[in-house]
């Protein structure tokens, strides 16, 4: 039962972030954008079959691997992403077309992962997909946050009533 459940909860995550990923976001810098991965790597990580008992040192380098993929997929993914700031201050994010060929890289590397492991023999879950998932939002996370920082700037003071108005020079009086 676990590993359907584990399944469910990467394709509602897959789902999320594909559609957010093809709209416009705006990003908020103060936001917990760590939240989401963390839980998604807590369930993942409660699983104890993510290693194959039998094919031990195979099993942890495939694990290995779909880690590595993660985090590079993470990054290219955040490095492929448009991101401006309006005149507000306000910093908007939006996938590429780039962003969509790292996700299908990704999942052609992840598809030749699982291959492998059932050519060796490893008895494999989706609990290091869903690892992996973790690591690939926490690390794309991560550099929009910090590439939202480098472009938030301050708002400008909006102008006020009067503003453009002459003002007469104060005179003291004795």
């Amino acid at each position: 039962m676990p590993g359907l459940v584990d399944a469910l909860v990467i394709v509602a995550v897959a789902a999320l972030v594909i559609v957010r990923q093809s709209r416009a976001t705006r990003i908020g810098t103060e936001k917990r954008w760590w939240l989401v991965p963390v839980i998604l790597a807590v369930i993942a990580l409660r699983d104890p079959a993510m290693i194959d008992p039998d094919h031990r040192t195979e099993s942890m380098l495939l694990l290995g691997a779909e880690l590595l993929i993660g985090f590079a997929m993470g990054a290219a993914w955040a490095w492929t992403t448009r991101i401006w700031a309006e005149p507000d201050g306000a910093v908007w994010s939006k996938g590429t077309k780039a962003s969509v060929a790292v996700w299908v890289a990704g999942i052609a590397l992840r598809a030749a992962l699982f291959a492998l492991g059932a050519v060796l023999g490893v008895q494999q879950d989706t609990s290091a997909l869903l690892l992996a998932l973790a690591i690939t939002l926490l690390v794309r996370g991560g550099i929009l946050a910090w590439r939202a920082q480098s472009l938030h700037s301050a708002p400008e003071r909006s102008p006020a009533y009067g503003d453009d108005m002459s003002r007469p020079a104060w005179k003291e009086r004795v």
